[in-house]
């Protein structure tokens, strides 16, 4: 069984918070990490609400449940018993020790107003995405840590565009990641995404028009790092921007799609306020646009969107298990200075990553970043241009041209 690189800060969490939720999409590996901490701990007891009795009993009485439950617990799939929060928020209050709750969820329980404010200060949300490359590979650090530690990139092994391209369209999902034919992968996918929007998406909601839903995910697909655009959308969609935005707020929920900030700043230059559109896992998104290793390798326009959107997920699971946090924005200005990814850490320090599908880049590739280097001065920690080139080239103080595959092999020091 691959680590998690989650698996020491849900520790740590337990260790000093009375409930710690770890959320995910479905089949990201939340149950076999809580399963891993009830190895970790004996006393830890693990109940699913996938389990019809234990749904039901929870579901019958909330209160009486928790009662009746001895020492520390796993909870997994909560989302399905939302009355189960007042109750837990009464059972933490009576009593505060750190660890009794660990609780797992497929859909963001905490978007729902009432449920948060139920347990806001008594409880840490950790959120699990697809495997990263580096836990593919048995590692934890990476170039985002490295980079917000104000360190330069360090050298790592180049890799070859057919391999890339196949990481891309293999994506994180544990279960894919073990099918090595391509029919097989595209079986899961198609599997999973309908019971995503057929299951998940119709128990958050009583929504009309359910059938749209694919075709809605298909399109946000062809527009994946693009400018979120819901008057475009709605006319493409044919459908209204009202009940768009609901959608879309449903497949957030579902952790299917994110959307990326713009960097707010004060900077003098006019800024671009609307947020990026991503989808949570490029397997998922090659397979909505029917786009293999080959295809993708011919058709370079979809191949920046893709690996730009490979990167920016990337970094978010990087960011994940960070022992600072950090915020991921992007950054673009109406004059076209654009960087994809910007990140601030809490002391309001930036670094900034470009993503180039080109084997050479130039000094044109550095505009964006050496704008913020230049406005943001000590701010500034550092920028690379990520791109499928062998040789680590710097381009000025703080600046480097860095080949992909260091973002995930890249090692402290």
């Amino acid at each position: 069984m691959l680590h998690r690189c989650l698996h020491e800060r849900v520790q740590s969490a337990l260790a000093d918070t009375p409930v710690v939720v770890l959320l995910g999409a479905r089949q990201t590996g939340k149950t076999t990490l809580a399963r891993s901490l009830v190895e970790d701990d004996p006393p830890r007891r693990y109940l699913t609400f996938d389990d019809a009795g234990v749904l039901a009993a929870a579901a019958a009485d909330a209160a009486g449940f928790l009662d009746g439950l001895d020492g520390a617990v796993t909870l997994d799939e909560v989302q399905q018993v939302p009355e189960l929060f007042p109750a837990l928020k009464a059972a933490v209050d009576r009593d505060r020790r750190p660890g009794r709750f660990l609780l797992t969820g497929s859909t963001n329980v905490m978007a729902l107003p009432k449920i948060s404010q139920a347990l806001v200060g008594r409880m840490e949300i950790v959120q699990l995405w697809p495997f990263s490359q580096g836990e593919l590979e048995g590692r934890c650090t990476g170039l985002v840590e490295r980079l917000l530690a104000g360190k330069a990139p360090s050298p790592a092994p180049s890799m070859d565009l057919e391999e890339v391209l196949q990481r891309i369209v293999r994506g994180g999902y544990p279960e894919v990641t073990t099918r090595a034919a391509a029919s097989r992968r595209s079986a899961w996918f198609e599997s999973y995404s309908t019971t995503i929007l057929q299951r998940d998406v119709r128990d958050l909601a009583n929504i009309d028009r359910l059938a749209t839903m694919p075709r809605l995910l298909s399109l946000l697909a062809a527009r994946a790092t693009g400018l979120l655009n819901y008057a475009e959308l709605s006319r493409s969609s044919g459908i209204p921007q009202s009940t768009l935005k609901r959608y879309l707020a449903l497949l957030e929920a579902t952790f299917l799609v994110q959307v990326v900030p713009a960097w707010s700043t004060n900077l003098s230059k006019r800024l671009v306020r609307s947020p990026k559109l991503i989808l949570n896992d490029t397997g998922l998104l090659c397979h909505l646009l029917g786009m293999g290793s080959s295809r993708l390798e011919e058709d370079r326009g979809f191949l920046g969107s893709i690996l730009e959107n490979f990167v920016l997920m990337e970094i978010k699971k990087q960011i994940s298990w960070l022992p600072s946090p950090a915020t991921l924005y992007h950054f673009r200005t109406q004059g076209g200075l654009e960087v994809d990814a910007l990140l601030e850490d809490t002391a309001g320090r930036v670094v900034g990553i470009e993503v180039k599908s080109s084997t050479t880049v130039g000094g044109r590739d550095f505009r964006g970043l050496k704008f913020l280097a230049e406005s943001l001065g000590e701010r500034f920690l550092g920028g690379v241009v990520l791109y499928t080139g062998e040789a680590l080239i710097p381009f000025g103080r703080n600046l480097h041209a860095v080949p992909l595959a260091t973002l995930w092999q890249s090692k402290g020091g």
